[in-house]
């Protein structure tokens, strides 16, 4: 009966789409909102259920595979499920406060929303590669749409960008579907675990190849990250904040969910496969660290931040022999989900306040929005790895992990990647902090803005700084079934 009401966290979210969308624009909040708190709550007890029985499934309808749609849940997707509506939940009430009911860009944000979290929890109850490209490709689709909402220039070159890649990530991955089908003749990934092996003919290796690189795409790995800092910097607030918290997420667990599920069989005979996602991942923390450190933009260091911290995700791909690693690399996704959402809140507030969106521009921030600079500084704490934040405890696993296994070069990237997130992260600190007097010329001006952006922003900041003294929790949940 409980995996039942797995079924409506990717109903509800559809429906009250829908029905935003017939509201007119920008009138979906009052819709969102209870219903993302529902979706919470079906998390909650699915994750209950998951934990007493561990990992369950559902044939939709009663017809289940190949005629039919299986969904499942074990301990890894719920958890990505509970991190979707717990972010979710806040940024809605945030945005409620952001956009004006006329306001261009949140025109059309409610039922791009809603499409989009059905698309992530779609995602992560699939149990099929096929329903997989379907769930991604509704995902990546309202994501451009949320990032052209604005209308602007900028925004639709970004978007245009941002759609090409999501393109060429999908098309990659569904041709690699067709050839596994033309292999096997089913799509099922229960089915098809045990029977890929190292001895797999050629096109399947081909196919795990297409898989690899349109998912290392659609998540911004390094070199594929081309498409990210103009669209995370250049849409609204609370876009950003979806887009960087959750929808790259989305993609990272699909390949970490294929390489542990059914090409399990071909990554444990090819040894040395799991060094090139994380050589990539280690490029992309010291290429996009040293971008954010160079910004000038307030987004765009944000979202040069977010390259940067998604190479800590496939670091652990060359350990994932050990527990630890899967481990560590789920409470990074917590921890950058929670940052990152709070960064990208914390910046929609000081744009808001100042009209401008330059780092020089800050200064004063601290007395005139200290619940702001408040925020900025916990998510700050949590990026660059300092306890007791979540991101210091997944740094932390993925070091002992590294380490454990002779991989010394993966600890140092960790440490290294800490002090340039250090770097970035204190120099938006410091120029808030600046006294600028009141009579001088190019004194900043601060505007009103409501309160409800800097506390929603304060309490996903708290979240991911707190996150590291609960984490026993969150592991063991991982640990129950799937992929664990």
């Amino acid at each position: 009966m409980m995996i039942d009401l797995a079924v409506w966290l990717i109903l509800l979210p559809l429906i009250w789409a829908s029905l935003a969308f017939m509201a007119g624009p920008g009138r979906g909040a009052r819709l969102a909102i209870p219903a993302l708190g529902l979706q919470l709550l079906l998390v909650l007890l699915l994750a209950g259920t998951v934990s007493e029985s561990g990992a369950i499934g559902l044939a939709v309808g009663g017809w289940g595979a190949p005629l039919g749609i299986d969904l499942a849940a074990d301990g890894l997707s719920v958890a990505m499920l509970l991190l979707t509506q717990v972010i979710a939940l806040p940024l809605a009430i945030y945005a409620r406060s952001y956009f004006q009911v006329k306001a261009p860009e949140g025109r059309y944000f409610w039922p791009l929303c809603g499409f989009l979290l059905a698309g992530l929890n779609g995602l992560y109850l699939s149990a099929d590669l096929f329903n997989l490209y379907v769930t991604l490709e509704l995902v990546g689709l309202a994501a451009v749409a949320l990032v052209a909402a604005d209308g602007g220039s900028r925004q639709l070159v970004a978007a245009l960008r941002y759609l090409f890649a999501t393109l060429l990530g999908s098309g990659s991955y569904l041709l690699a579907v067709a050839l596994i089908y033309a292999a096997y003749g089913t799509v099922s990934m229960a089915t098809l675990a045990p029977v890929i092996t190292a001895e797999a003919p050629f096109v399947v290796w081909l196919a795990g190849g297409l898989m690899l690189v349109g998912l290392m795409i659609k998540t911004a790995l390094f070199p594929f990250h081309f498409w990210l800092p103009p669209a995370h910097g250049g849409a609204s607030a609370p876009v950003s904040a979806l887009l960087s918290a959750l929808v790259v997420k989305a993609s990272f667990y699909l390949l970490l969910r294929l390489w542990l599920g059914p090409f399990a069989g071909l990554t444990a005979s090819a040894g040395l496969l799991g060094w090139l996602p994380a050589t990539l991942g280690a490029l992309a923390i010291f290429w996009g660290s040293c971008q954010a450190i160079r910004a000038q933009r307030i987004k765009m260091l944000i979202a040069y931040s977010t390259v940067a911290q998604l190479g800590y995700l496939f670091l652990i791909f060359p350990l994932l022999t050990s527990e630890a690693a899967l481990r560590a690399g789920i409470m990074q996704a917590f921890a950058h989900g929670l940052a990152k959402a709070a960064m990208f809140m914390a910046a929609g507030v000081l744009i808001k306040a100042t009209g401008q969106d330059r780092v020089d521009s800050l200064a004063g921030a601290a007395q005139q929005l200290p619940l702001t600079m408040f925020a900025f500084g916990l998510a700050g704490v949590t990026l660059t790895g300092l306890p007791p934040s979540a991101g210091f405890l997944a740094k932390w696993l993925l070091i002992e992990a590294a380490i454990g296994q002779g991989a010394w070069s993966i600890a140092v990237v960790v440490l290294v990647g800490g002090l340039l997130a250090a770097g970035y992260v204190f120099r938006v600190l410091r120029q808030g902090f600046l006294l600028v007097p009141a009579i001088a010329a190019d004194a900043p001006s601060f505007h009103p803005v409501p309160r409800t952006l800097e506390w929603m922003a304060l309490l996903l900041a708290a979240a991911s700084a707190l996150l590291g003294l609960r984490g026993v929790e969150l592991m063991e949940l991982v640990a129950l079934g799937g992929a664990a």
